[in-house]
């Protein structure tokens, strides 16, 4: 039997059904096969919201490789505002919501601290207009130490700004972490909007949102869900190790799975959400409260174990002799995006990220070196050092992560 079957049925053996003894250890808990939750014959299970975010995303990343775009028409797609239809798909036009109103904007981290929100936010929308500005029309030409351009990548072509960036993985990578996982790990699963107001009363007695089937509490674990499960096919059972249904954290935890070194997270994170969401129901906080962790541990680290692997992938064509420039600066521009994500983990046991915005910012500076070539003068040297950094917090090695 292999290691990633163990692993998985030992998961089950303790998720499928808890039959305790309500004066010893809590309720009851009956944990389904698939993440299915239902009240009066009807699924309580609802994040539509997530799904539309990461959809809004999808055409964000998409529009940000073609030229035809304006960069008023980039930010409209970024903000969504009233009276703007940005999108090609007419349901995200109808929609009031947007990525920017939740980007940096979980509880947990940002309902305080407004000034880092502030410039997270501006950070997308900075690289957004550069894009169009500093890249598209710079299209033609060939890309130069302190140039932007093109450049060649194998069988592909990139587009580059003068440091050798590729602002359309920055923004796709850094809205894993900023969206998604700041969402996920330090909003909807903080104690402090689980439990908000009369959330625990009203779950205990069964207390639905007016003209809905959940809970309040039950609604809020769900969202978190959404932005990893919610595109989808089929969300209450997901394909898991395949990982390949958005373009955001659903694929990333799908190619961290795949690696032999990591192959159970995906099914580590799954069991997770369905037991807390279990968990919910049954009234057991506590165990609620202990799933919430191995999410935040989990998803945590997936971030970190990309971030190193695109690092030394970035490592290696530095390294090829001509050197493969096109394969440096997409590995290491993608590895960006993923370094400023970790500034959204979460540790599992402590209201406090893996490492926080300022050291997250040492990283990219190290990266870039003084600024003038960015990724022109990056050496070997110097991706090791960030990646045994990174790998040490998380309790990985880098040869773990990087193949």
């Amino acid at each position: 039997m292999n290691i990633r079957l163990i692993t998985l049925l030992s998961l089950l053996s303790v998720t499928t059904f808890f039959a305790c003894d309500d004066d010893d250890q809590g309720p009851s808990i009956d944990v389904p096969d698939t993440y299915e939750f239902s009240r009066n014959n009807e699924s309580s299970v609802s994040f539509s919201g997530q799904t539309t975010r990461i959809l809004m995303g999808e055409e964000l990343i998409a529009a940000m490789k073609d030229f035809s775009f304006t960069a008023q028409q980039l930010q409209d797609m970024y903000a969504n505002p009233d009276g703007v239809d940005p999108f090609a798909n007419a349901d995200l036009n109808a929609s009031t919501k947007s990525i920017q109103s939740k980007v940096a904007a979980s509880v947990d981290y940002f309902s305080t601290n407004t000034v880092d929100a502030a410039a997270i936010k501006a950070d997308f929308s900075t690289w957004l207009d550069a894009q169009v500005n500093e890249v598209f029309p710079a299209n033609q030409q060939l890309a130069t130490a302190g140039t932007p351009g093109q450049i060649a990548d194998g069988n592909s072509v990139r587009y580059v700004n003068a440091q050798g960036l590729e602002y359309n993985q920055m923004v796709n990578k850094s809205l894993i972490g900023a969206l998604m996982m700041d969402q996920m790990l330090n909003n909807y699963l903080s104690t402090a909007v689980l439990d908000e107001a009369s959330n625990r009363t009203e779950n205990d007695n069964g207390t639905t949102v007016e003209a809905e089937s959940y809970t309040n509490m039950e609604h809020k674990w769900d969202e978190a869900y959404g932005y990893l499960y919610g595109l989808s096919a089929n969300p209450a059972e997901p394909n898991l190790t395949i990982g390949d249904d958005d373009n955001f954290l659903n694929e990333y935890v799908g190619r961290v799975a795949s690696d032999p070194d990591f192959m159970t997270i995906d099914d580590a994170i799954f069991e997770a959400f369905k037991l807390g969401r279990a968990a919910i129901v049954a009234g057991d906080y506590k165990l609620r409260d202990e799933q919430a962790a191995i999410i935040r541990d989990q998803v945590s680290k997936v971030i970190a174990v990309r971030g190193v692997y695109y690092l030394q992938q970035g490592k290696k064509a530095l390294e090829t002799t001509p050197i493969a420039y096109g394969g440096v600066f997409h590995d290491l521009s993608e590895a960006y995006g993923f370094i400023y994500s970790l500034q959204f983990s979460r540790r599992g046991d402590a209201q406090a990220p893996y490492f926080d915005n300022s050291e997250v910012q040492a990283f990219l500076t190290d990266l870039l070196g003084d600024g003038t070539n960015g990724l022109w003068d990056v050496t070997p040297a110097t991706i090791d050092a960030i990646s045994t950094a990174i790998a040490t917090a998380f309790g990985f090695t880098v040869a773990e992560a990087a193949e």
